[in-house]
């Protein structure tokens, strides 16, 4: 029988009370097995008479497959099932993050300086030069992370409540990997102008705009008219943080299997935010053939149902203006791009392209074709989870690119930095290093941070968007 795909993500914690007796440890353990649940941790919590109460961490797939393995415990003679919890939503309780103060404030004079009398000539020198707030506040350093709620991960409009959980995971990760404070701002409109209103009137505090699960295409409208009224960065790490990792994969892979960019044709399933973004930086490192689909099928000039976003699409890419399903456009093609949903493409679409292609099935959690089924043909897979080899994952470019955006005062983040951080990104693996289960480097890997950060500086100031040319090292 086919076990189920478990993860930490679905982990649950079993308190049990058990009769001290041989064997039903044994039979409770194999209970969970059986059941299919991962026994990872198993901690004694007390001792009450001749029973111990004990702990059992244990991964499951899911909800469902919980609520199995409880059922199958409690079945379980000499076991009393006392509480589960679930390991996510322990972790989420109160929030994720805090606010934490960088200097003490333990006697008269240092509560003078940091407040009230001694702030006051602070405020006066930021007043005659509003420049000297990078030095003065916590601005050098800050990144607002905006989102309405309209596209959370691959869940949908959830909203800005429930928008929460994801941004404050991602100022833990700006804040872990780059050293960068950020801030979750979920905002109580979907309408665009009231969203650009609103992140111009708090950009004052902030060294840099992240844009966050916005859905298109207001997306695009939302980061152009910030991009055109603040002067400071901003960025919809949706669309562009996605295509700097996937190019970074992609040029690896090409090294990996010998080919040349404007050889290929590449497919591309979902022309969204990402999908877009994917597009428009393959183009940028030499792509040719970029044949776009979307539900009703390829997207070609001259089709009637396309919204202005698509037409402009369809302008620059699909060269033989092809039609047809996903399938048909498969056939002959060398490289897949999924940024659109699960279970999308199948084995025998695969088969169809050409030998030994590269598959990057990145829709999360569950991708457009298993991975495991996608390796029977290509000679590449990636994804963008974390438990398969070659995940393509934002963290492995926004904590650097913002990192060396702030360090030098970047007042944009160009097509220049944003193609400098994904080929930083690519060279973190020596080419000796790499092979087909190893074109991308770990999320974990302490070099990507540090290449992206200094790519981004260097091509900041060849483009002129660097306020500041003297940067600490990162």
């Amino acid at each position: 029988m086919n076990q189920p795909l478990t993860s930490a993500s679905n982990s649950i914690t079993l308190r049990v009370k058990l009769s001290n007796q041989p064997g039903v440890l044994g039979h409770l353990t194999a209970a969970i097995g059986e059941a299919g649940g991962n026994i990872g941790a198993i901690d004694i919590v007390r001792r009450e008479g001749s029973f111990l109460v004990r702990d059992l961490t244990v991964e499951t797939a899911g909800a469902d497959h919980a609520q199995t393995i409880t059922d199958k415990v409690r079945e379980v003679s000499g076991a009393e099932l006392m509480n589960v919890s679930d390991r996510t939503f322990l972790l989420h309780l109160g929030g994720k993050i805090t606010v934490t103060s960088k200097i003490p404030l333990k006697t008269r004079d240092e509560l003078s300086m940091a407040y009230t009398p001694g702030v006051a000539r602070v405020c006066q020198a930021i007043y005659k030069n509003p420049e000297a707030a990078y030095n003065l506040t916590i601005k050098r350093n800050s990144v607002a992370i905006v989102s309405d709620g309209s596209a959370v991960l691959g869940l949908g409009n959830l909203g800005p409540y429930a928008a929460m959980p994801v941004m404050e995971g991602k100022a833990m990760l700006f804040k872990t990997f780059g050293g960068v404070d950020a801030y979750p701002i979920c905002l109580n409109t979907q309408d665009p102008d009231k969203i650009i209103e609103t992140v111009k009137n708090i950009a004052p505090g902030f060294g840099g705009i992240n844009l966050e699960d916005i859905s298109a295409p207001r997306c695009f409208t939302i980061e152009k008219a910030l991009q055109e009224a603040l002067d400071i960065p901003v960025f919809h790490d949706d669309q562009h943080g996605t295509a700097i990792v996937l190019t970074a994969a992609f040029l690896n892979g090409l090294v990996v299997l010998n080919r040349k960019a404007g050889d290929l044709k590449v497919v591309v399933l979902g022309v969204g935010a990402a999908g877009t973004a994917c597009s428009l930086m393959l183009h940028e490192v030499g792509v040719r053939n970029i044949v776009g689909c979307d539900r009703q099928g390829a997207i070609y000039r001259g089709r009637k149902d396309m919204s202005v976003e698509k037409a402009e699409f369809a302008a620059w890419t699909n060269p033989n203006n092809e039609k047809g399903t996903i399938s048909e456009l498969l056939r002959g093609a060398d490289v897949f791009i999924g940024v659109s949903g699960p279970n999308l493409v199948t084995l025998n679409d695969l088969k169809g392209m050409n030998k030994d292609p590269m598959v990057f099935a990145m829709s999360n959690p569950d991708p457009e074709i298993d991975p495991e089924i996608a390796r029977s043909v290509a000679a590449i897979v990636a994804t963008g989870r974390s438990d398969y080899s070659n995940q393509v994952n934002n963290v492995l470019c926004f904590p650097g690119i913002f990192r060396g955006a702030l360090d030098c005062q970047a007042r944009e983040i160009n097509g220049a930095m944003q193609l400098a951080a994904s080929r930083a990104i690519a060279s973190v693996i020596p080419r000796e290093a790499l092979q087909p289960e190893y074109i991308i480097p770990s999320v974990f890997d302490p070099n990507v941070v540090t290449a992206v950060a200094k790519a981004v500086i260097q091509a900041a100031q060849e483009t002129g968007v660097s306020r500041r040319r003297a940067v600490t090292e990162t």
